[in-house]
């Protein structure tokens, strides 16, 4: 039985290497029962505004306000209201029933705040605009109003698609929705100072993919990081850029790189979205949450409709895991967020608990080579750290599935591939069967095929735009 702020609940499947872990699903369910015993439970209504006066509303109820609950719900709040703001985005926050936990997270998402990464994450650097949390009536709470993206799906013509990650760069070059030329090249953008770093990479991939098509009638192309209208909001990819080039070069690099190309119609959206329609577009299913496991977490979401949306789904960013002992994000300064445990900077961070160790100065997709190759060889502390990436996997989906509608995920990214991925959904598998059993039977995960899972991704990136 764990006991965390007054909560008491059984962690059935625990983590071999990470026994402390403290699933946010098990422990907001252990909450939400809490307030269902309580005498008098406190309706709050959350929404999150975007400039472009699109919203999202979150509704849910706390513990009757007292010194006594304060602590507790107060830690409710600030973890649900992170995993919003990282899943839906927005730069007003507007909330109803409890004042005076409103202005404690007001100052705790402040400048000055503990979370001062998101205050300027979601104020001047995604939504151009001041972040704000405020106090309102219920009168004031707008209406849930989601814009969709109708990209995709767009398979004719003579097209090139592009995937950009931290650690390789993928092209296809698509004639009428087949794929007659794939490439996956290593490079290193994250702290390379040149943007021509970035340009001429780039434009490396699209010159070798045109050379296999007659013509050129469109370019779609997915990047790590926030991209709105295709224009880069924020992204690791360019993290070594200084703050005057990123806004003078980088954050319209897309419609540069358009301009060189003779304007043909040029799309670019965030790397999980076209994870999501991917798989989407290759099951032949809507409602799939895609998610990729490689430099960090790339999420992304279709809609039971078919639909992308304008939400965020940075779930890298999104807490995970609410222990106090979680292991810290170096960039946002937070503990347990997803990238630490879907990502190979997971895998870096539990091979020396499960007995692997590596030097200080190897970098990540280095480690993760290594232990994918104690994995092929049956090595018991690489299945260890799979497993444990497994049961992070299983109660990650059941959290997931509060906020979203599922009925696939689909999993890719460089940790997955191997015998690495089959232990992981296999562990997931297990773990959703013992704790969430309607979950286990609702909700099918998916791998795609070896092929697919390398491209499929820049191939579902060249039927984004609408010719």
């Amino acid at each position: 039985m764990l006991m965390n702020d007054e909560l008491k609940f059984d962690v059935r499947v625990r983590p071999e290497l990470d026994p402390g872990f403290v699933p946010a699903v098990l422990w907001n369910r252990a909450y939400a029962r809490k307030v269902a015993e309580c005498a008098a439970p406190v309706a709050v209504a959350i929404a999150l505004v975007r400039p472009d006066e699109t919203s999202t509303v979150f509704n849910t109820r706390i513990l009757e306000e007292s010194s006594e609950n304060q602590a507790l719900s107060l830690r409710y709040l600030e973890r649900v209201l992170k995993f919003l703001l990282w899943q839906r985005g927005g730069n007003q926050v507007l909330i109803a029933g409890c004042d005076s936990l409103t202005e404690k997270l007001a100052a705790i998402y402040s400048e000055s705040g503990e979370r001062a990464f998101d205050y300027e994450f979601f104020g001047k650097k995604c939504y151009l605009s001041p972040f704000e949390i405020r106090s309102c009536s219920f009168d004031e709470i707008p209406d849930t109003k989601e814009g969709t993206v109708r990209l995709g799906r767009n398979l004719g013509g003579c097209r090139i698609g592009f995937d950009l990650g931290g650690s390789d760069r993928k092209c296809a070059a698509v004639i009428d929705g087949k794929a007659v030329f794939t490439e996956e090249v290593e490079w290193d953008p994250y702290f390379q100072t040149d943007l021509e770093y970035h340009i001429e990479g780039i434009n490396d991939s699209l010159r070798r993919a045109a050379e296999c098509l007659p013509r050129i009638d469109a370019i779609g192309g997915s990047a790590a990081g926030v991209i709105v209208n295709s224009e880069v909001r924020v992204s690791s990819l360019f993290r070594g850029i200084s703050e005057s080039e990123f806004e003078t070069r980088a954050r319209r690099i897309f419609y540069h790189l358009k301009e060189s190309w003779e304007n043909v119609p040029f799309d670019v959206v965030n790397d999980g979205e076209v994870t999501a329609l991917a798989g989407s577009m290759s099951m032949g299913e809507n409602g799939v949450l895609g998610l990729a496991m490689g430099t960090s977490q790339a999420v992304g979401y279709v809609t039971p409709e078919g639909n992308i949306t304008q939400m965020l789904n940075e779930l890298a960013f999104a807490p995970l895991d609410y222990s106090e002992n979680a292991p810290v994000d170096e960039w946002s300064g937070d503990q347990g967020t997803g990238a630490l445990y879907f990502s190979q900077q997971a895998v870096a961070r539990l091979a020396p608990l499960a007995g692997l160790d590596y030097p200080d100065e190897m970098p990540f997709p280095e480690r993760l080579v290594e232990v994918q190759k104690r994995m092929a060889e049956g090595d018991e502390r690489a299945i260890k750290i799979y497993k444990t990436i497994g049961v992070y996997f299983g109660y990650g989906i059941a959290h997931y599935a509060d906020f979203y509608e599922i009925r696939k995920v689909l999993l890719l990214g460089r940790v997955t591939s191997g015998r690495g991925g089959s232990e992981i959904i296999e562990t997931a598998r297990e773990t959703l069967a013992v704790e969430f059993p309607e979950l286990a039977d609702r909700i099918e995960i998916k791998v795609p095929g070896e092929k697919e899972k390398r491209h499929g991704q820049a191939v579902a990136a060249a039927s984004l735009p609408i010719l």
